[in-house]
């Protein structure tokens, strides 16, 4: 018998054993973590904003690091609550959702702008990149989620389950350090007011501050877990899964 986070005891099952049951909060967790990602890549990934140092030296990092990492939060609850295969049920819907949402800027950007609205400059300025910020969100979103959800899967096995801490953060540095390694480079690099200098800034900042805010908001994430975990009654072990990120999906 395995129990939650806060000591409740839970069925302990490997992942096949509940392919067909129906989680009633599943459906919830995924729209949260599909919001959060098209929002925070949109809105928050083009501008570059800083902290002064005590010294008064400026720090740069990617506005949307304040939200982004939210996203990676879900996905250990995904992957530690339902297991990898439907976790990787829902990085594969945010990816669809990010090239749809390229696809809608593409198309509002081109459309010509009515006579006396004065916004288009500002317009493409703002979403007149989203190709290649697309490009390079779903090729580190993609690599980014898929290493998070198996490193924390697998590290559940070889803790048995125990320490739920110890899997969010060290899935996190793994998959947050290869967003930001593949995302900045592939969606900046080149751009007027991108230096070298103040881009590598930005990676290593994103990658301190997403792992920070992991092990900041580790009290939540336990909270969330054990309340999903009691709810939905068992305790998912990925014991015989398909890590594969092109395996079959289980139902929800």
């Amino acid at each position: 018998m395995e129990h939650s986070p806060d000591n409740r005891p839970l069925d302990a099952v490997s992942a096949s054993s509940v392919e067909q049951r129906h989680f009633r909060y599943y459906d919830l967790v995924m729209a949260a973590f599909v919001a959060i990602l098209l929002l925070s890549n949109i809105i928050g990934a083009s501008k570059p904003s800083y902290i002064t140092l005590p010294g008064g030296e400026q720090w740069s990092f990617g506005a949307g690091v304040l939200f982004f990492p939210v996203s990676y939060i879900i996905g250990d609850v995904l992957t530690e609550v339902y297991g990898y295969a439907r976790a990787r049920r829902v990085i594969w819907a945010g990816f669809a959702a990010l090239i749809f949402m390229a696809f809608m800027s593409w198309v509002v950007v081109s459309l010509p702008p009515a006579a006396g609205w004065d916004g288009q400059a500002a317009y493409e300025k703002v979403f007149g990149n989203t190709w290649r910020i697309v490009a390079a969100s779903m090729t580190a979103f993609w690599a980014g989620e898929f290493a998070n959800s198996f490193v924390l899967a697998k590290m559940k096995l070889w803790t048995k389950g125990k320490h739920l801490w110890t899997r969010t953060i060290g899935s996190t540095v793994v998959g947050q350090g290869l967003d930001s390694v593949i995302f900045y480079p592939l969606a900046f690099y080149g751009l007027a007011g991108w230096p070298p200098e103040l881009l590598w800034q930005v990676v290593l900042s994103q990658w301190a501050i997403k792992t920070g805010w992991e092990a900041l908001l580790t009290p939540v994430t336990y909270i969330v877990v054990g309340w999903l975990k009691r709810r939905e009654g068992v305790e998912i072990f990925d014991s015989d899964t398909d890590f594969s990120p092109f395996g079959r999906a289980q139902k929800s």
